[in-house]
């Protein structure tokens, strides 16, 4: 494995977030129980960052607390709208056929499955953003300044790779692209002040982790598309 990383320097920061899309993609296809498939994914994808990305997340946060804080306010900013205004995301800017609409796929005998939701709840909370932020700000970010991106520290500035990723992470989040691409110019910056993943992977876990818990205990299934 350690001779692939060396050929490929990016498969650490892109294979698991590819694989993990690749496999939402390809669950139709599979026609795998909504039940399983996610756990499945989860699993999959676990094991290809174990066994391809350890090794690149050697360093510890530099401002954990910091993290927490921005994590809390990025989530604050994800569900201000709809709670201001409920109507907030029927406005054709956030429901049309390219975009869908704000509305769960999960069906009804899932969402109370509560083997899934402890497997949803692990995966939102703390793969996805590890995944995340390996592949938009671990590697894009710097991608986007050099294609040698190992060449390019951590939180170097660029204007187009500030805004490019913010707006692809923003493209990524359907209906909610809006604050998608706030939550993105957010966690950039915060990439630009700490120039350390592990404190991104924090601001991100903690948002995902707070709309998670939002989404269970207030039955807010849209936020999980």
């Amino acid at each position: 494995m350690t001779r692939l990383t060396e050929k490929f320097p990016a498969l650490p920061y892109v294979g698991p977030f590819a694989v993990f899309i690749v496999l939402l993609g390809a669950q139709n296809t599979l026609h795998i129980n909504a039940k399983w498939e996610y756990p499945l994914r989860v699993l999959i994808v676990c094991g290809i960052l174990w066994l391809v990305s350890r090794g690149v997340i050697t360093k510890r946060p530099v401002r954990p607390l910091a993290s927490m804080v921005v994590g809390i306010l990025v989530f604050i900013i994800w569900i201000a709208p709809d709670w201001i205004s409920p109507s907030y995301r029927s406005h054709w800017l956030f429901e049309n056929a390219l975009l869908g609409a704000a509305k769960t796929s999960l069906p009804t005998e899932v969402r109370a499955s509560i083997g899934f939701l402890v497997f949803r709840l692990f995966g939102t909370a703390f793969l996805v953003p590890v995944i995340e932020e390996l592949f938009w700000r671990g590697w894009l970010m710097r991608y986007l300044i050099n294609a040698d991106f190992q060449k390019v520290p951590l939180g170097s500035y660029s204007a187009t790779s500030l805004f490019l990723t913010a707006l692809l992470f923003a493209s990524e989040h359907g209906s909610y692209w809006d604050v998608g691409l706030v939550a993105g110019l957010i966690y950039n910056w915060w990439m630009l002040r700490t120039q350390s993943l592990p404190d991104c992977i924090i601001a991100h876990g903690v948002t995902n982790a707070c709309l998670g818990i939002f989404v269970i205990a207030g039955g807010r299934w849209e936020y999980w598309l």
